[in-house]
């Protein structure tokens, strides 16, 4: 893999991580806030990386896709 393709990989994934962690926080911040560290962060994991996975990157590529301009 390219060093373009994975600078373009890990964008894609930060696009859906970053707006993911602090929806997440934002809804749940008050139940987490009780709990110790290792706790938050393996739940947050453990919701967050099946959904960005199987969710979020295929939807940004599916984005992606429709906006890309064809090659006529």
């Amino acid at each position: 893999m390219s060093t373009k393709a994975k600078l373009i990989a890990s964008l894609k994934i930060w696009v859906v991580i970053y707006p993911s962690i602090t929806f997440f926080l934002y809804v749940f911040n008050a139940q987490l806030s009780t709990m110790p560290l290792a706790l938050r962060t393996f739940l947050i994991t453990i919701s967050l990386v099946p959904f960005i996975v199987f969710l979020g990157v295929p939807f940004v590529n599916w984005i992606l896709g429709v906006f890309k301009p064809s090659g006529r």
